[in-house]
């Protein structure tokens, strides 16, 4: 493994890029420190130590953990990379329903050039709106607490929105400049260094807590087994077997041989619980700001997302994983086409064997799907529920069990492994001996 490692930096190329994306991300934690300008910080410190314990503790635990610490702060990246994930995800949506993004997807670079600089229009939209919310936030929060967070005057909170909204314009493009030079996906990259940047000041809540040895050992073993799972399920894969057709040229038999088509378990990824919480976020938001004043709000806010504890009701953790799943076969039918996968295979002359080539084959292939999203979506309803679970076991804080669950681990194993597999192509292609003995990270039947 060490030998690995030195052989990352005998690669004059890789070196490169690797000493350029830990460059980009160093400025990206530079500017998680860097406070908004007219802010009072003494007072946010004392109310981030209020949300903690209120009952967006386990909400705000894992929008600080994805946000490397800069919301609690208030930081110039407050708003961190997720207006940007939204607008794509948005796009992604619509381009399956919009005969007008489908056309200009199928153009090819100009087309998908355009759909990028529409995401980029919309995340400047989400920035202004996320974060007028949150200075919004920052405004009542200090005027209930008998502190104010901003200056007299509309003009500080407006330079407050300002700064945060180009502070998450130029993360996004920080991340195309890791995508594009260095090694990598850009946005991924971003995102996990603020999980773990985030994880010191998790561990140290959990210890002012001063948990017992064997919730400590219980921690332990569950981040180990949790991370094993992401690791399984991400990489499991359900190989259907393809038998090409022999044909005959002169003496000679081409063809025949048998491969298989990888459907990986975690099909849809990340983004079914990113749809989830996301669709979740906002009736919260109202059920907070509205709760004292109007009778029906006051009983979602009571009966719902668990009024003033820090913990949710078993209706908010319901409709939380039957949303994962719907967006679990959601999202699958958007990205998984049976029909056009069943055309190519008889357009090369290959078939499934015991199973007729055309519609009988799309109806097949559709049929494992949705068999495998059942597996896919339940864990990750598992792990989805585990903030909300974790809190009222083994009494955690909500901020550290946001890193247990939700999207963190998820999101970390997910890159991690994704960025094993870059670098091992590059020490490949150069005849370096790479992570794995194989020379590849192999999906798991």
């Amino acid at each position: 493994m060490l030998g690995t490692f030195a052989n990352m930096f005998r690669i004059p190329e890789l070196r490169k890029k690797i000493l350029f994306t830990l460059g980009i991300l160093v400025v990206y934690r530079f500017g998680c420190l860097l406070p908004v300008p007219g802010v009072n910080l003494e007072a946010l410190g004392r109310i981030a130590e209020q949300w903690k314990g209120g009952p967006f503790g386990q909400f705000l635990g894992m929008v600080t953990v994805l946000s490397g610490g800069a919301l609690a702060r208030a930081s110039v990246f407050a708003l961190g990379i997720m207006p940007y994930i939204s607008a794509t995800i948005i796009f992604q949506l619509l381009t399956g329903v919009i005969p007008a993004l489908e056309k200009l997807r199928k153009e090819g670079e100009s087309g998908l050039k355009k759909i990028r600089q529409y995401e980029r229009y919309t995340t400047l939209g989400l920035c202004l709106i996320q974060g007028t919310m949150f200075v919004n936030l920052l405004r009542r929060s200090g005027q209930q607490g008998g502190e104010p967070l901003f200056a007299p005057g509309w003009v500080p909170m407006i330079t407050a929105l300002v700064a945060m909204a180009t502070g998450t314009m130029l993360l996004m493009w920080l991340g195309d400049q890791i995508t594009q030079y260095g090694v990598g996906n850009g946005i991924s990259l971003i995102i996990m260094a603020g999980i773990i940047a985030r994880l010191p000041f998790s561990l140290w809540d959990t210890y002012r807590m001063k948990p017992g040895p064997g919730t400590v050992i219980f921690l332990l073993a569950a981040f180990v087994f949790i991370v094993g799972a992401v690791v399984l399920i991400t990489q499991g894969q359900r190989r259907i077997p393809v038998q090409q057709a022999k044909h005959t040229r002169g003496r000679r038999v081409y063809g025949g041989q048998r491969q298989y088509l990888p459907f990986r378990v975690n099909h849809a990824g990340v983004m079914p619980v990113i749809f989830a919480s996301t669709l979740l976020i906002f009736p919260r938001w109202i059920a907070q700001g509205l709760g004292n004043r109007w009778e029906s709000w006051l009983w979602i806010h009571q009966n719902v997302f668990g009024g003033g504890q820090d913990g949710s009701t078993w209706v908010y953790v319901s409709l939380y994983v039957l949303l994962i799943y719907f967006f679990s076969y959601f999202w699958t039918s958007l990205v998984f086409k049976p029909t056009d996968i069943a055309e190519n295979l008889q357009d090369y002359g290959s078939f499934i064997p015991g199973i007729r080539p055309g519609k009988r084959t799309a109806n097949y292939l559709e049929n494992v799907m949705t068999h495998i999203v059942l597996a896919g979506a339940t864990f990750l309803a598992i792990v989805a529920i585990l903030p909300q679970i974790l809190p009222q076991v083994i009494g955690i804080g909500g901020w550290m069990a946001g890193f247990y669950g939700g999207t963190s681990i998820l999101i970390m194993v997910g890159v991690a492994l994704d960025l094993v597999e870059k670098i091992e192509s590059h020490l490949m292609m150069r005849h370096y001996e790479g992570f794995m003995r194989k020379g590849k990270i192999r999906g798991r039947r």
